[in-house]
């Protein structure tokens, strides 16, 4: 039998075949993902917003259309427990969720957002002075 790189080519193509088949074929093991616990993962609120404008409506639901529960001076602390984008004719509103002494749906765009209440406490007083 001749050698040829012919040979070797069809051979090496053949294994190669064989090799990703049998990969393919096999079950793998579905490892559940866990996150890491960081600091946005492991609380109950996503960080804290002091309000930028003069005063904004706090709302029953994510919409324009919504009633309001409420409004919020410049200044004001709160403590935001989630996120959420609403597909409007223009594009998207973004949302957050606050909880403290009232509970509502603000426009993200009427407040600064801080990782941590330090932060927007000196943020809120410097704007209150």
């Amino acid at each position: 039998m001749r050698i040829t790189a012919k040979n070797i080519f069809g051979q090496l193509l053949l294994f190669f075949f064989i090799t990703s088949l049998c990969s393919c074929l096999l079950k793998k093991e579905e490892n559940p993902v866990i996150p890491p616990e960081t600091s946005p993962l492991s609380q109950d609120y996503i960080g804290y917003g002091v309000i930028t404008n003069s005063f904004t409506h706090i709302t029953a639901d994510p919409s324009e259309e919504s009633p309001s529960l409420g409004y919020l001076r410049r200044g004001s602390l709160v403590r935001i427990i989630r996120r959420q984008s609403v597909k409007t004719v223009n594009g998207f509103i973004s949302w957050v969720l606050i909880e403290d002494s009232q509970y509502g749906w603000l426009k993200e765009e009427a407040m600064d957002i801080y990782s941590s209440e330090n932060q927007a406490k000196t943020a809120s007083e410097s704007m209150t002075r």
